[in-house]
């Protein structure tokens, strides 16, 4: 009767564990896009503010802020893109990698974001899908998708650097992480979708 007893405890405190460890992971996941949801009001907040060399931070201690912003209205996409491609500017939104030109400038930008936030909608576009890309600077220009490939990060380049591959219009590569419904992140195959005004 004791054994039986103790045994029921058991397995109501397992089930009470099991509950618990569901209910934080949901939580977490739900928090990853309420996060991504709520930084992109701050951030529109700073867009708003900011012009030309004059920036606002989206928050008092943020160390990244908007430089462009990416608008495709037949998916319903209005996204602000961040300074810096690394993990403290991607976990707020896209962010623009500093090694090239600014989005919506001439020549050739690279924005990087994750594939279960911000950038999933990078599966849905096709060819020749038109978005507008706007910069700090004013510049507001509108850019047709050219091309849509996955790289293997651990067989070729990502991209080549800009100063091998010149220019002459406006060039944007859209990079994420590849494929989209994979459990593990951070793979070697990326997504990379290639919008020019040529």
């Amino acid at each position: 009767m004791a054994a039986m007893k103790l045994l029921k405890h058991r397995y109501a405190l397992f089930i009470v564990g099991v509950f618990v460890v569901a209910l934080y992971l949901i939580a977490n996941g739900g928090w990853i896009f309420a996060k991504a949801e709520l930084v992109q009001v701050l951030v529109e907040r700073s867009w708003r503010s900011s012009h030309g060399d004059e920036r606002h931070l989206p928050w008092p201690w943020a160390d990244t802020w908007p430089v462009a912003r990416l608008q495709l209205a037949a998916k319903d996409i209005d996204l602000y893109v961040l300074s810096g491609a690394q993990g403290n500017s991607l976990a707020f939104g896209p962010g623009h990698d500093s090694g090239s030109v600014l989005p919506g400038s001439k020549g050739f930008s690279v924005i990087g974001g994750h594939r279960d936030t911000h950038f999933t909608f990078l599966q849905q576009l096709t060819l020749d899908d038109e978005m507008w890309v706007s910069n700090i600077n004013g510049e507001k220009v509108k850019l047709r998708v050219h091309d849509i490939t996955v790289i293997d990060t651990f067989k070729s380049p990502l991209l080549s650097p800009p100063a091998l591959f010149p220019v002459d219009g406006r060039m944007l590569a859209l990079v994420t992480c590849y494929p989209f419904d994979d459990f593990i992140p951070g793979g070697p195959l990326r997504y990379v979708v290639t919008l020019t005004d040529f």
